[in-house]
């Protein structure tokens, strides 16, 4: 794919006579040479009912300066995007496409607004020549191409930092251009300005949770805000961002989790095929996130194995097992994203957030509401562990402490959608919950990673290798498991106590 760098600048609003003042005076700043005026014409394209806008997603055709070509920013935070840039072609570059096809899901992407800008560029400097920031004064004819026949013009000023700069620089020329009485834009982008001011802008999106007074408004809340999650991380994914496919995959199960653990608020029995799609996605997204874990722990193993003990090609062998693997599990994600299936889960959950199919329970007072949900996974994580700590070492209490980490993992996302209305309570309760699943979650990872490092011992024996650095892992992942084991009902009498119930209970 195309170069990629993140964009962060701050916006000014300006006419053609607002001064500047010397900003040779922000500190660092040695210099502030003009780089001359570039001609810009840009074409941006959305969906007809303005999809990427609505996500502060911008895609232009820019022609004129420096980097002529497609251009896709995707936020990051307030003021950060990143920046992602294709050549120039007659359409949209089909990687670019892709990365915004979790937003236009299908449907046609086309020119919504035609902006042209005559920009004069400064660049500031310090004292070794070295670029800081780049300003640029840009004086704008925006036309509107599609839901609206509109044309606006206005000027602006961007201080844009430059590549690898400390973000505090921005601050120290902001301080000083407010000082001059320059202020800061309202529109977060040329196209928000444009779109408003040609015509209607993007639609607020249907659903949106107001305060929260009931039970209902709390799950809701909750729902919207992993669904956004899913949907942010879907271009990370594609583009192999790191923990992208985790992130993805945590947003999914909490949203499983929650229509599971609250079905006295939300109704399952509209909820339940949409919990099953769920279920599908974060076992194509776990594909690659297991793998990558997995890796991970395997290389620090060997890492931690003293040289002298290294005997064959076990680096190799792992390196070798890991990038086949890695190259697998990407393949299937992304199958699963391109997917139909995947784009009608989405739809769903849209529908499930703008028109959820609320319950009796969902006006109840949230404290009484939410609390009875969190202490019935508690109840059922406490079955759990009672099975598994009854049971003797082996297979099947390998078994049993797994299902008590998903358990716990519920427990824990249960007292996540309470805590705005339970606060502390639920806060410990949330602690309490991740100390059990650290503990389980590391003994269920020793457990995959024996089986692991077995086929690797086997595939190494095959090819006349030595196992015995295998062997020795394996040996090690076997004491660790058996340390956990150790560890957890001291782990769960801290959290087993009567206090807990009483406290959510309120």
């Amino acid at each position: 794919m195309a170069d990629t760098k993140r964009e962060i600048e701050r916006k000014y609003e300006a006419t053609p006579d607002t001064p500047l003042p010397d900003l040779t005076e922000v500190p660092r700043v040695a210099g502030v040479v003009g780089k001359g005026v570039a001609e810009l014409d840009a074409v941006y394209y959305d969906t007809a009912d303005l999809r990427l806008a609505a996500s502060s997603v911008t895609l232009r055709r820019r022609t004129g300066g420096a980097d002529a070509g497609w251009h896709l920013k995707l936020p990051v935070a307030p003021g950060v995007r990143d920046e992602i840039a294709a050549p120039l072609s007659d359409g949209v570059p089909d990687d670019l496409a892709g990365l915004v096809r979790v937003y236009t899901r299908g449907l046609e992407l086309v020119p919504v607004v035609r902006l042209l800008s005559s920009r004069d560029v400064q660049h500031l400097v310090d004292a070794d020549g070295a670029l800081l920031a780049e300003l640029s004064r840009d004086a704008v004819v925006a036309e509107r191409l599609h839901g609206g026949e509109g044309t606006a013009q206005w000027d602006e000023i961007e201080v844009e930092l430059a590549d690898g700069g400390d973000p505090a620089f921005l601050d120290t020329v902001h301080k000083k251009l407010r000082k001059a009485g320059v202020r800061t834009a309202a529109a977060p982008s040329k196209l928000a300005r444009a779109l408003t001011a040609t015509g209607d802008g993007p639609a607020e999106r249907e659903g949106g949770t107001g305060p929260a007074r009931t039970a209902g408004d709390h799950v809701l809340a909750y729902l919207w805000k992993e669904v956004a999650a899913v949907v942010a991380h879907d271009p990370g994914v594609r583009r192999d961002l790191p923990d992208a496919v985790h992130q993805m995959r945590v947003a999914t199960r909490r949203l499983r989790s929650a229509l599971r653990s609250y079905r006295k608020v939300v109704d399952r029995e509209v909820t339940g095929p949409l919990i099953d799609e769920l279920k599908w996605l974060a076992g194509e997204l776990g594909v690659a996130r297991d793998q990558e874990v997995l890796a991970a722990r395997l290389a620090e193993r060997v890492n931690a194995v003293p040289v002298t003990l290294l005997l064959g090609p076990v680096d190799a062998r792992l390196t070798a097992w890991a990038v086949a693997g890695a190259a697998d599990a990407r393949k299937t994600v992304i199958a699963a994203l391109d997917s139909d299936r995947y784009l009608a889960l989405l739809d769903a959950l849209d529908a499930l957030c703008a028109r959820p199919p609320l319950l009796k329970a969902a006006g109840g007072e949230p404290g009484a509401v939410l609390a009875k949900a969190v202490l019935k996974e508690y109840d059922r994580l406490a079955a759990r562990m009672d099975r598994a700590l009854s049971l003797p070492e082996g297979e099947e209490r390998d078994h049993a402490m797994h299902d008590a980490r998903k358990a716990a993992k519920r427990a824990r996302y249960a007292a996540e959608v309470a805590r705005p209305a339970l606060g502390k309570a639920a806060k410990r309760f949330g602690k309490r919950m991740k100390a059990v699943q650290s503990v389980l979650g590391d003994h269920q990872d020793s457990v995959v990673a024996r089986e692991a490092l077995r086929d690797l011992a086997v595939r190494a024996h095959a090819a006349g290798e030595t196992t015995f650095v295998w062997g020795l892992l394996y040996g090690r992942e076997e004491a660790r498991a058996q340390a956990r084991e150790a560890e957890l009902p001291g782990v769960w009498a801290e959290t087993s106590v009567p206090r807990i119930r009483t406290a959510l209970a309120r």
